[in-house]
């Protein structure tokens, strides 16, 4: 499938000069998404993965549905102060400042294999984070895989070649 092809792309969003990759057009289309969703697992199921980790929001929606999947549980990375339990957290920059990830103190134990679900690979920020905060608590990432990778901004530079990386549409 052409998955490219059911991801709309607007210009000058949320800034002149962005093309921003919009992809509740193929959430929206059940066969694209499904397709994506299983394409992902497939790729996910080769690295035995124990659990799936995806930050908030749009990490829910490609994490989720993979770990369903594949019968394995979900563990969401929001920002920090919206888990309810105790957490450990992670700060990261944002073009200007800084932003923090959390994750529960609970939910990975140690030596659980984890992959990592997003759907946008930019710079890497969040999923440094992201891949942080599972260290953190023991796990090891096994791999990180994405809707999309935006591979100008060398984010996967960022991750390899210690995290295996995976990504249905690069631009």
């Amino acid at each position: 499938m052409d998955f490219k092809s059911k991801i709309r792309v607007i210009e000058d969003f949320p800034q002149p000069g962005i093309r921003f990759k919009d992809i509740t057009t193929l959430l929206k289309d059940g066969q694209a998404y499904q397709a994506a969703i299983d394409k992902l697992a497939e790729y996910a199921e080769s690295k035995g993965a124990d659990l799936v980790v995806g930050p908030e929001a749009r990490g829910f929606v490609i994490g989720a549905p993979i770990a369903y999947k594949l019968g394995k549980g979900f563990v969401p990375v929001r920002k920090a102060g919206k888990l309810p339990a105790e957490t450990v957290q992670a700060e990261y920059d944002l073009e200007y400042g800084q932003d923090a990830l959390a994750i529960h103190k609970d939910a990975i134990r140690q030596g659980q294999k984890v992959l990592v679900a997003d759907d946008l690979l930019a710079t890497g920020g969040t999923i440094s984070t992201t891949i942080n905060l599972v260290e953190q608590l023991g796990g090891k990432v096994v791999g990180c895989v994405f809707l999309i990778e935006l591979t100008y901004l060398n984010g996967r530079k960022k991750l390899e070649p210690e995290y295996h990386v995976f990504s249905l549409v690069q631009y």
